[in-house]
């Protein structure tokens, strides 16, 4: 019986857990807290029946380290919707794997700079899984710039990412994580650039796809 099944056979609601990045250094302004925020704010009969955790993250090796698993314990989500800033790429990345690497060059917002440049030593990439290619297709039909990313950087959003893989690993964790990079948004409303709005539009779509493939893994 898998944690957030009820002792009875019944299904407790699922939990969705939703994070994003605060600034870092180089990136005064992330756009993933005001997304995090409205996705688990949006009011659709979709979600009457979701619990949706929000949680900013310190762009900090140590504090992903440490409230990652604080979350997990918590709350016992059942999937992971991660989101980070890529402000120099103009469209959605849907990161398909997590790569075995760490920037030795660049610190942390707590001015952590990491001495060995992979995680784990001697392992390979991590893949998020198959249900990548369907977060893609439902992301893609809002009509934005979506495409798959099989390099997550070498910063706090591949380390999350990473994190967030072993998580699905662990007994009784989450039955699915996925990483999604997103650009700046415009704040021009004549800017090509993708808008706030848009970005939201995009969300949304992730996160009921989300939703649908966690139930389905749930059966």
């Amino acid at each position: 019986m898998h944690q957030n099944d009820t002792s009875d056979g019944r299904r407790s609601p699922l939990k969705i857990l939703i994070t994003g990045f605060g600034p870092f250094p180089g990136a005064p302004f992330n756009p993933t807290p005001e997304l995090v925020a409205r996705l688990a704010a949006l009011r659709r009969p979709a979600f009457a029946d979701i619990t949706r955790i929000a949680h900013v993250f310190p762009v900090s090796y140590a504090a992903v380290d440490r409230e990652l698993p604080q979350l997990l314990a918590r709350h016992c989500p059942d999937a992971l919707l991660m989101f980070g800033l890529a402000a120099r790429t103009p469209h959605v990345r849907i990161e398909t794997r997590a790569r075995n690497a760490v920037t030795t060059l660049w610190p942390d917002a707590e001015h952590t700079r990491v001495r060995q440049a992979a995680i784990l030593r001697g392992a390979d990439a991590q893949g998020f899984g198959p249900h990548t290619a369907s977060l893609l297709r439902a992301a893609r039909r809002t009509g934005l710039d979506v495409r798959p990313s099989r390099d997550a950087g070498r910063y706090l959003c591949n380390y999350l990412g990473w994190r967030g893989i072993e998580a699905t690993r662990m007994p009784d964790g989450p039955r699915l994580a996925a990483f999604v990079h997103v650009p700046l948004p415009a704040r021009d409303p004549a800017s090509r650039r993708m808008t706030l709005p848009q970005l939201v539009a995009a969300g949304e779509a992730l996160l009921r796809e989300t939703i649908r493939l966690t139930r389905a893994a749930r059966l």
